[in-house]
């Protein structure tokens, strides 16, 4: 029985599955259903978990070579909102790009974690090293 890190079987298998350059998505609660992409939906309720629970969660066992974000989150978020990404994110590139791109990138990822997220645009692609 696990007593440490990840819990939950479903997002064990997915991140176990990730091999170098994989693309993860870990999106809001508003982000598209993709039927073909294989999804963990971790929501519960508003902000549990969040975008950035779930990243802090995984780092210490997914080495993340980049990420990318919307463009819109730097628009439609605080500056304290931002730090806290870039704080989570530390040591590892971050690129902004038009969230309809980011959104056609999706297609191309191993799996999507959708959370309960309610921060505009915290949508995060997560490529592995």
């Amino acid at each position: 029985m696990l007593i440490h890190g990840i819990l939950n079987p479903a997002l064990n298998h997915l991140l176990s599955r990730a091999r170098h350059t994989n693309t993860l998505v870990i999106a809001d609660r508003g982000f598209p259903f993709w039927p073909a992409v294989e999804t963990i939906d971790l929501s519960l309720v508003d902000d549990i978990p969040t975008v950035l629970d779930v990243l802090l969660a995984i780092r210490p066992n997914f080495i993340i070579g980049r990420a990318s974000m919307a463009e819109e989150f730097l628009r439609q978020n605080t500056a304290e909102t931002q730090a806290r990404f870039r704080q989570a994110l530390d040591g590892v590139p971050l690129d902004f790009e038009p969230h309809p791109a980011l959104k056609a990138r999706v297609p191309g990822a191993i799996g999507l974690i959708r959370t309960g997220d309610t921060t505009q645009y915290a949508n995060l692609l997560i490529e592995s090293a």
